[in-house]
């Protein structure tokens, strides 16, 4: 299946909101008392946001959604939610969302992008960190406290913060598939067997002593001044957080 007939375009109608509210179910599912309802994405179109979603034909497959926030003298749009139906993953789908995110933020005088995300997601992180030029210097532990999702596996929902400067000399290198090498310090590796300890109930102890190990490596490396500059794979399928100096005017 290819993604090319899929158009991305701005949503408006109660029914399109009602919509996101059903892919949340589908693509996470969450019980009904986590599922984002149909107002709070009115609210978003309504006060500065964003709500954006994939269609293909008059089927919506996936959308984005991001609210205005404001920290530290500075406003800025954070993308709380992004799904794509199972079927349609692995066509681009995901960042060509996040991409018509940013054209919709620049277009506005925005500069800056935030998002979090599982640390131990190793698709979303590779996403995140080496197609989207992304970086992280912020961790925070459960963040958002028990989850129904069955993708969590019942461990804490820990999350890293995605900082996107939306046209910053190395967004736009990373977009242009020009990124250059970075002065990679420490690795924090992430192994593809993740998935399976998470949704085994007799090796989920093994999930949770790994994210308790990488939690412990990457808010240290961030006390230290470092942030998440980039992620590898390997032909294995494992992951790995590129650990190093930043300089956001490169």
């Amino acid at each position: 299946m290819s993604g090319d007939s899929i158009e991305i375009r701005g949503l408006y109608e109660h029914a399109e909101f009602q919509r996101c509210v059903d892919l949340q179910v589908a693509v996470w599912g969450y019980s009904e008392g986590e599922v984002v309802p149909r107002r709070m994405f009115l609210l978003a179109q309504r006060i500065g946001g964003q709500v954006l979603g994939a269609y293909e034909g008059e089927l919506m497959v996936g959308f984005a959604m991001a609210l205005p926030g404001y920290r530290d003298g500075r406003p800025y749009l954070h993308s709380h939610m992004l799904a794509v139906l199972p079927e349609y993953r692995n066509m681009g789908l995901g960042r060509r969302l996040k991409l018509a995110q940013r054209d919709d933020a620049i277009a506005r005088g925005f500069e800056l992008m935030e998002w979090t995300f599982d640390p131990l997601e190793i698709k979303n992180s590779y996403l995140n960190l080496a197609r989207l030029g992304a970086i992280c210097r912020r961790y925070q532990p459960d963040f958002y406290g028990p989850s129904s999702s069955p993708l969590q596996g019942g461990l804490p929902t820990d999350r890293l913060y995605a900082e996107w400067w939306l046209r910053s000399p190395r967004v736009i290198r990373y977009l242009s598939g020009e990124a250059r090498a970075e002065t990679v310090v420490e690795r924090v590796v992430v192994p593809q067997a993740i998935e399976v300890w998470k949704r085994d109930a007799d090796r989920r102890d093994m999930a949770l002593a790994l994210q308790r190990r990488n939690r412990e490596a990457l808010q240290t490396a961030f006390s230290r001044g470092l942030a998440a500059i980039g992620y590898e794979r390997t032909g294995d399928g494992d992951g790995c957080f590129l650990l190093g100096g930043y300089d956001l005017s490169k």
